[in-house]
């Protein structure tokens, strides 16, 4: 039987789906450190998916990184939320479609 070797963070449920077809997997639960390490690679690999397809599902994904990103670090979603809504009301937001071309000093 072939062995794949992976080495990645997975979704939660992917080794009882994987168990489910009739697989065997090895797996380990990671330390803090090593955890908010992976989510920040899976944050640029979700990005770098999301980029390629501009589909909803690569943007769930990453939505859902970063919220895992938010918990392991000992934040709340509202506290992300906070951070979000005072930065847009001191700086506005991105839906004028503004491109900044120069700055003259």
């Amino acid at each position: 039987m072939p062995i794949k070797t992976y080495h990645k963070l997975v979704r939660d449920r992917i080794p009882e789906i994987i168990e489910s077809d009739g697989k065997t997997c090895v797996c380990e639960t990671l330390s803090d450190e090593e955890y908010i390490r992976l989510l920040d690679q899976k944050l640029n690999e979700e990005l770098a998916e999301y980029q390629e397809s501009k589909s909803m599902e690569e943007l769930a994904d990453l939505l859902e990184v970063m919220q895992a990103v938010v918990r392991a670090r000992g934040w709340t979603l509202d506290e992300l939320e906070q951070v979000r809504a005072d930065k847009t009301a001191e700086r506005g937001g991105f839906t004028k479609k503004i491109l900044l071309k120069e700055v003259w000093e």
